[in-house]
């Protein structure tokens, strides 16, 4: 699995698929990493150029110390795509990943043709509520506030699913500081008057159990650009391409196709 050295930090990331492809790169959520997305790719058209890679402070790269700035992540996905030699990818970000997407493509929309906004928003919570997060993980580690981010995270069915420990052990294997950093870039992030200025195509996602980004503030923010479509994903939570994997590849494929991409 390979890493560059980029911004000063190391990345780990997975380009995959078809060399030759459209790409697509994915960003993950706060407190997982790039396998994130394994269970949607076998679902996908095989003709695409897919693009993972673990966000700093998460996974394989490297944990520069806290806090980092949203400036930052888009920074380290900026260089990663520069590094691959990617242009006009679909870019696909969950959660933080979302902000990531939303940032991007602002500062660079030569590497953005399409994007996916999936269970994000363009702000996300608020101050206190970031801080809180930081000072129980500073207190206790990612453990003490573990069972709470898998009620925000997943659906009542999926929370009664042997599965759900792979998740919680995903969360709780990512660094503690890596986890604070990114907090605090969400907590400093509020793109609502960027990402109105956005004109490319875009697709929302939101899972309709989400306790995280409910589909309310999935769909505010995807409605701020113009064209814009939202999928509201029915018996599912935060990371929908976990729970209805089939259905979510589904989705994204169509939308790909819709716009060109393949």
């Amino acid at each position: 699995m390979p890493n560059v050295h980029l911004n000063d930090i190391d990345i780990h990331y997975l380009d995959e698929g078809d060399p030759r492809g459209a790409p697509v790169v994915f960003a993950n959520s706060l407190g997982t990493n790039l396998h994130l997305w394994d269970a949607i790719l076998p679902h996908l058209p095989a003709s695409l150029r897919l693009i993972r890679y673990d966000k700093r402070g998460h996974g394989q790269t490297s944990v520069p110390p806290a806090p980092y700035a949203m400036g930052a992540l888009v920074r380290d996905a900026e260089a990663l795509l520069d590094h691959l030699n990617v242009r006009d990818c679909a870019f696909i970000g969950l959660s933080i990943g979302g902000l990531i997407a939303q940032g991007l493509a602002v500062k660079r929309l030569d590497l953005v043709r399409v994007m996916v906004l999936s269970n994000t928003a363009a702000k996300i919570g608020n101050k206190q509520i970031w801080q809180d997060r930081i000072e129980t993980v500073r207190a206790g580690g990612i453990e003490a506030l573990a069972d709470a981010t898998m009620q925000r995270w997943f659906s009542r069915d999926f929370l009664t699913k042997p599965e759900l420990q792979t998740w919680r052990d995903m969360l709780t294997s990512q660094p503690d500081e890596g986890y604070i950093g990114c907090s605090a870039a969400i907590s400093g992030t509020d793109f609502y008057t960027p990402t109105s200025g956005l004109r490319l195509p875009t697709l929302g996602i939101a899972g309709s159990e989400d306790g995280a980004t409910p589909p309310d503030l999935v769909r505010e923010t995807v409605d701020l650009i113009p064209g814009s479509e939202f999928h509201l994903m029915r018996r599912t939570g935060h990371l929908p391409c976990v729970e209805a994997p089939e259905a979510y590849a589904a989705r994204l494929t169509q939308f790909l196709q819709e716009t060109g991409h393949i």
